[in-house]
């Protein structure tokens, strides 16, 4: 039986410091995007496109938490977290798109440690998991750097700090909406964001965000940082769809 301990002592011979995440979702828009949001937390992060994928994943080094899909392409994720828990005890957040609590319930009693419904705050998915593993043992959940600075088309946005310079250097003053709107961009770029989307990821405890209020946001975060904010290059719209970041994010 592979287990927490046994993982975590794998981890530190191969990748001293490292949390290692496996995600097992079969959507790649959404790996990318969990993937994205658990680096930037100094996770590292593995993935999994299907159950198949699931045993190779475990070696050489197990993971130290697994994010398990109810609904993969080739097996039940319940029967994947049935089977890992018959030979593992590497802690287990079961995600669901499902509105009602029998699968989750199922879940929880067939040992997964914690459930996150989709669509979901990819903060508060990082909480969850910090969560987990401190209240397993599996390993020292990681802290965010003192200076998570990333840079795009040459701006400099610093998500500890909250702060964001122009290319020139200049410090740019946002509301804490724009900043949670555009923290949403970095942390996905090229990814096409719904509404729905936004509105999770920048709502807060102020309630400054609210209904469809995220177009009016836009709006004014494009008078921030696009050359013409009538036609936009920066952060562009798909109809139908919702909007997009469109440039190279990195980290500095």
């Amino acid at each position: 039986m592979i287990s927490a301990g046994d993982a975590q002592q794998a981890r530190q011979e191969n990748r001293p410091g490292m949390t290692r995440i496996l995600i097992v979702d079969d959507d790649p828009d959404l790996r990318d995007l969990v993937r994205f949001e658990l680096e930037g937390h100094g996770f590292e992060v593995v993935e999994a496109a299907s159950a198949a994928e699931v045993a190779p994943a475990l070696v050489p080094v197990p993971p130290d938490l697994i994010l398990l899909d109810l609904r993969l392409p080739d097996q039940d994720g319940l029967a994947v977290a049935g089977r890992l828990r018959a030979t593992s005890r590497i802690p287990i957040i079961m995600l669901t798109g499902l509105g009602g609590d029998v699968d989750r319930i199922v879940g929880l009693e067939m040992g997964a440690d914690d459930y996150v419904v989709k669509p979901f705050n990819p903060r508060e998915l990082v909480a969850r998991i910090k969560a987990v593993l401190r209240r397993t043992g599996a390993a020292a959940a990681p802290e965010l750097a003192d200076h998570d600075r990333r840079g795009f088309a040459g701006w400099v946005i610093d998500l500890s700090a909250r702060s964001l310079e122009t290319p020139a250097g200049q410090p740019v003053a946002l509301t804490n909406a724009e900043f949670l709107l555009l923290e949403a961009f970095i942390r996905a770029p090229r990814c096409v964001l719904s509404r729905d989307q936004l509105l999770e990821r920048t709502r807060s405890d102020g309630g400054e965000v609210f209904d469809r209020t995220i177009d009016v946001l836009i709006l004014r975060l494009r008078r921030k940082i696009e050359p013409n904010p009538r036609a936009p290059q920066l952060i562009r719209t798909e109809r139908g769809a919702g909007y997009v970041l469109d440039a190279e994010v990195r980290r500095l």
